[in-house]
């Protein structure tokens, strides 16, 4: 079975949709993105380093991490307005190096017959133009991370 992300992205929004499919329950899927430790094994480019500087996953904690790698540093930080384990994520998404930025996501940890679960993301941008900046960069990279969390949820227990 196909785990691919599907993207939607109607011209002229300032919002990204996406779907992807896991072989894992929701609530070990969730884990993987409030769990810093987990966090850093799937998160950034193949052969980067994530270092969480501050993680606090929880209703009106922040986090912030940077990623090292090729000869690059990039560093991220945001809050989360909501965490409802294990079924819902609310965070802002803000890089340093571009401030005033932000994106609002909010991902959803859907349930699936067969010990399978589905992330819905909804990433919503301040301007069109920050939209389309993040669309011409963002396919490889998440594709990647989330096929590196399909490896990280095949070979450990994740935990809730």
């Amino acid at each position: 079975m196909s785990n691919k992300r599907t993207v939607t992205a109607l011209s002229g929004t300032q919002t990204i949709a996406f779907s992807r499919e896991f072989e894992a329950p929701a609530e070990r899927v969730f884990t993987a993105h409030t769990d810093p430790a987990l966090l850093a094994q799937w998160t950034g480019p193949g052969g980067a380093v994530l270092t969480i500087r501050e993680f606090d996953a929880r209703t009106g904690g922040c986090w912030s991490y940077v990623i090292t790698g090729h000869g690059v540093e990039w560093a991220f930080h945001g809050s989360f307005h909501e965490v409802t384990a294990p079924s819902r994520l609310v965070q802002t998404f803000e890089f340093d190096n571009e401030p005033g930025h932000p994106t609002l996501d909010v991902l959803t940890f859907v349930e699936l017959p067969g010990g399978r679960s589905r992330i819905d993301g909804l990433s919503l941008f301040l301007s069109v133009e920050d939209r389309d900046a993040m669309l011409g960069g963002m396919d490889g990279g998440m594709d990647e991370n989330f096929d590196r969390l399909d490896g990280l949820l095949g070979r450990t227990t994740v935990a809730g």
